[in-house]
């Protein structure tokens, strides 16, 4: 087996009493379910997404088949490394389509690859549950019929993190971002939240090359521009590295405070909380949250052997969100489960208060802004939020009349 290539059936003797009529005289293209996990396995995102996202998504597959009992046996899940290349999602897309039969598509971190992946899965009629590239083009520009964009995007990350900042006293702005489809979103998006709240950009915002390790230039400008706030929009290692080098240079006490775009709970563990402390961010769901959120991250961490990260979450819920659609469509047909998903409205672990944008297919769900503690305020390991506000879904995301979206 190619190394980049992660295959598991996955099968469960656990039966719940009552769900097999759902599935009762299901159609299965081949008699099987195949779930493909298109993710970065080896790159700057693999810590955030990763081999922890093909095993969320074999968790989901296994509860899923535990609670409808007709669809014992015919889940598979299938992980591929796309390499965080445009060029390589969309042959590994076609690849796992034509060759390995995969049914839907799911994760696709990195935006480039996500678009590239899910111009491939149109042609194919594949459902595309994107839950960690966040360029809005998914739901505008670039959107498709077959794709769904899961957890966040850069909209709502803009909408909360630059609202929230503004409002504290952040007005002043200079922003680096990594140039790919992503970056130049959120930048664009970030840019426009600060501006839109009486905030101002002191400077044209820096494109970062991607992915990268050196952004001293980028700091020593912004100790020359003096801005309240010093945006990164980086993600993944290249946050790691840009807030690394921020406190290097002591742009915190200079009056220089940190704005983050996208923030995962691997990279505060790479650095440590107190690196990141006081800084604001925007999420779909972190693993404390609440009850329901410890009862799900406790099992995945049996799982797996580490704290899920909020993509890995959005990869079980999305994974499930899709299955139960094959069970309530009695199909893994693409036509037949893209009406399913249209409208449904839900509320699990991860997703709270959800529900599928038939216009568009952005999946609204609560949002949170948060901030990071000192690690002197953490009541257990992994405890680094402190909740800010919750961000409802209907006003988390782009509002429908601001869509470009045309199927």
């Amino acid at each position: 087996m190619r190394k980049n290539i992660l295959t598991v059936l996955l099968s469960t003797t656990a039966l719940a009493a009552g769900s097999a009529a759902l599935a009762q005289g299901a159609k299965l293209s081949d008699n099987v379910v195949r779930v493909g996990v298109l993710t970065d396995l080896s790159g700057v995102y693999s810590e955030l997404s990763g081999q922890g996202s093909v095993k969320a998504a074999q968790l989901a597959a296994a509860d899923f088949m535990a609670a409808n009992a007709s669809f014992k046996g015919k889940v598979q899940v299938v992980g591929v490394d796309h390499q965080n290349k445009a060029d390589v999602a969309s042959n590994k897309a076609a690849e796992m389509i034509d060759r390995q039969n995969v049914d839907m598509l799911v994760d696709l971190p990195t935006s480039s690859a996500a678009l590239a992946a899910s111009e491939v899965a149109k042609g194919k009629k594949i459902p595309v549950m994107v839950v960690t590239g966040g360029t809005t083009a998914l739901t505008n520009e670039k959107c498709s019929k077959y794709t769904f964009h899961y957890a966040y995007d850069n909209y709502m990350l803009a909408n909360g993190t630059g609202t929230a900042v503004t409002r504290r006293g952040g007005t002043s702005w200079y922003i680096i971002y990594p140039n790919y489809a992503f970056g130049q979103d959120l930048n664009k998006q970030m840019t426009a939240a600060v501006t839109e709240r009486g905030g101002k950009i002191v400077a044209p915002s820096d494109a970062t090359p991607f992915p990268n390790t050196d952004f001293s230039s980028y700091l020593l400008k912004a100790q020359g521009l003096k801005p309240k706030v010093f945006g990164t929009m980086q993600a993944g290692a290249d946050l790691v590295n840009v807030v690394k080098q921020y406190n290097e240079f002591g742009l915190r006490q200079q009056g220089i405070g940190l704005g983050i775009g996208l923030l995962f709970e691997t990279d505060v563990a790479a650095l440590g909380q107190d690196a990141f402390a006081g800084a604001l961010a925007t999420v779909p769901w972190y693993w404390n949250l609440d009850a329901r959120s410890r009862a799900w991250a406790a099992k995945f961490e049996k799982a797996f052997g580490k704290k899920p990260t909020f993509a890995q979450a959005g990869v079980y819920s999305a994974t499930m969100t899709y299955l139960q659609a094959v069970a309530r469509a009695r199909s893994d047909g693409g036509d037949a489960v893209v009406k399913a998903l249209e409208g449904y409205r839900f509320s699990d672990f991860f997703a709270r208060n959800a529900y599928i944008r038939p216009q568009d297919h952005r999946v609204l769900l609560d949002a949170y802004t948060v901030q990071v503690k000192p690690k002197s305020q953490s009541k257990e390991a992994g405890d680094i939020y402190t909740r800010i506000a919750t961000i409802p879904a209907a006003r988390a995301f782009q509002p429908l009349s601001e869509s470009k979206c045309k199927f």
